[in-house]
């Protein structure tokens, strides 16, 4: 009889029931008069890669090493800027959240941390919930009284054709060790209402900006619609209770989510600044 042999896991995932568990990390620092990166450490399915510097700004890009997330892994990012640093971190592709080889959910951690006078731009590409895909992802920002923020995330239910997976949602935003802003959000399978007229009706693509700016004290944001129409898409800028403003977007699909989330982030851009001068 000849001996047969199991064909070996994927690079880097473990056979295991599990699912992986990887905690990438990322550091920046200000130092003569740009901003260095003494903490550049992937896992797991992270890798990162540093992209040229605009001005003071460093970047990064995370770049996919293998499939993730899947049902049981385990998978966190932590990034901060210290005093007086310029963060801005992105990614090479979409996130694709898929089902795995166990029913488990999966959850995808994101921790920033933002010291005085520093900024983080955390502006990736979008997560896409595969049909059949169970996936738990949190943002978890603490902001120091004088730290800026961009943030954009985005969730595209389901490729195309298909029935969407199971995600939800939590972004908890601290400011001086206050909170500034802590919502919920689920979609999917399981999800009460999520594919009815009072969330998301027809569309499959949902996102959001978060804007955190000092200078919002003295010159808030008003609250405003930003859209072209129902079918193709709304948004909205409510101001919060602080130096802070989100903006919040639904489409039929990403490709119009990102339109609709650039234009909108390029009004209020332009009204904040009008206000300051």
């Amino acid at each position: 009889m000849t001996p047969t042999t199991a064909p070996a896991p994927p690079t880097g995932r473990s056979s295991g029931a599990m699912g992986v568990r990887a905690t990438a990390r990322v550091t920046a620092a200000a130092g003569a008069g740009a901003t260095v990166l003494p903490v550049l450490d992937g896992d797991g399915p992270f890798e990162f890669r540093r992209l040229r510097s605009r001005g003071t700004e460093a970047r990064v890009c995370v770049v996919g090493a293998m499939s993730a997330p899947l049902g049981g892994d385990r998978l966190r990012i932590e990034a901060t800027a210290q005093q007086g640093a310029s963060l801005h971190i992105t990614s090479a592709a979409a996130t694709l959240a898929l089902r795995g080889p166990t029913t488990a959910h999966a959850t995808y951690d994101v921790h920033l941390t933002v010291a005085d006078h520093a900024e983080i731009r955390w502006l990736p590409k979008p997560l896409i919930s595969a049909a059949g895909s169970n996936l738990r992802q949190t943002w978890t920002i603490d902001l120091a009284p004088t730290a800026r923020l961009v943030l954009r995330e985005e969730q595209v239910l389901g490729r195309m054709g298909e029935p969407p997976g199971h995600v939800a949602t939590r972004l908890t935003v601290r400011r001086g060790g206050h909170v500034l802003l802590d919502q919920e959000a689920e979609y999917g399978p399981g999800a009460p209402g999520w594919d009815t007229p009072a969330v998301l009706g027809h569309h499959r693509a949902t996102g959001q900006i978060l804007l955190v700016e000092p200078d919002l004290d003295e010159n808030p944001l008003e609250p405003q619609v930003l859209a072209e129409t129902p079918e193709d898409g709304q948004a909205v800028l409510t101001p919060l209770a602080g130096p802070a403003a989100l903006i919040t977007a639904i489409a039929p699909d990403g490709l119009r989510l990102r339109h609709i989330l650039n234009a909108a982030y390029a009004t209020s851009a332009d009204t904040s600044n009008r206000a300051r001068k």
